[in-house]
Parts: structure tokens; C-alpha cells; sequence
């Protein structure tokens, strides 16, 4: 038979592990609810939680996925915007799952107005244009 004062104790415990068991979850939740920066032909690594069986790109031209192994993604900017990454288990179960901002980096760049036409400059001790098209390049502000 289990005393009133055990069987309290033990309500108090179990309360305590599910209160704690909820929060993690909830902070595993809201650690993937704020977009990943990335800047425009650069990487970014993640370490997952779990192995991922699948990787999904909402939108390839804006990010790319690297696999280098089950638990290790790298994430390269391909075009400015916006898009979602998913990594799914084996089962189907969520891993992963964030928003990825491409966006111009803040160092090293420069965008050359001549009329209407942007041409995309890469600098260090000289500027030289980069490979990426003005087609692709943001509009001014």
C-alpha cells in the first residue's frame, strides 16, 4: 500500500518530468522558428538532431542542400529570397524544418549602376564583376 505523503511525492516528480519534457520541446520548436540567414554563394552548416532519411528544398534556386552525412547538412545561397528546408527520419518524422534567407552579403560587394543595368562587383584590393547575371541581382532600393 502506498501512503498518501509517497503517492504525493511521486505526482510531484511526475509533474515536474512532463513540465520539463514540455519545455524542451517547446524550446526545440521555437529554435527552428527563426529563419536561417544565409548569404548569396555561401554555406551554412547544421547539425540535426537526428539522422535524416530525406531532404526537401521548397525552392532549389533560392538554396541548395548539401548531404555530407545523416546528421551534417550544408546550405548554400543560389538566388536572393526566401525558402523552406525540411529533413525528414526514415519515418517521416520532422528533424528539421527552417525558412532560409538568401540574401547579399554585407562585405566584399558592390552593385555598379550604369542606367538601368546593375553589374554585381566582388571586392578585395580591386573590384572585379562577379560570375552572378544582373538578371539575378535585387533590384535598387
Amino acid at each position: 500500500m502506498i501512503r498518501p505523503r509517497a503517492r504525493l511525492a511521486t505526482l510531484r516528480i511526475a509533474a515536474a518530468l512532463s513540465a520539463t519534457a514540455l519545455m524542451a520541446v517547446a524550446g526545440a520548436a521555437c529554435a527552428q522558428a527563426r529563419p536561417l540567414a544565409v548569404q548569396i554563394d555561401q554555406s551554412a552548416r547544421v547539425q540535426l538532431r537526428a539522422p535524416a532519411g530525406s531532404v526537401i528544398v521548397g525552392n532549389p534556386q533560392i538554396a541548395d542542400v548539401t548531404v555530407v552525412d545523416a546528421n551534417t547538412l550544408f546550405i548554400t545561397g543560389r538566388g536572393y529570397g526566401v525558402t523552406e528546408i525540411v529533413a525528414v527520419d526514415a519515418l517521416g518524422r520532422t528533424v528539421f524544418q527552417s525558412q532560409v534567407v538568401v540574401s547579399a552579403g554585407d562585405v566584399g560587394n558592390v552593385r555598379v549602376w550604369r542606367g538601368a543595368q546593375a553589374t554585381e562587383m566582388a571586392c578585395g584590393a580591386s573590384c572585379s564583376p562577379t560570375i552572378r547575371s544582373a538578371a539575378e541581382a535585387p533590384s535598387a532600393p
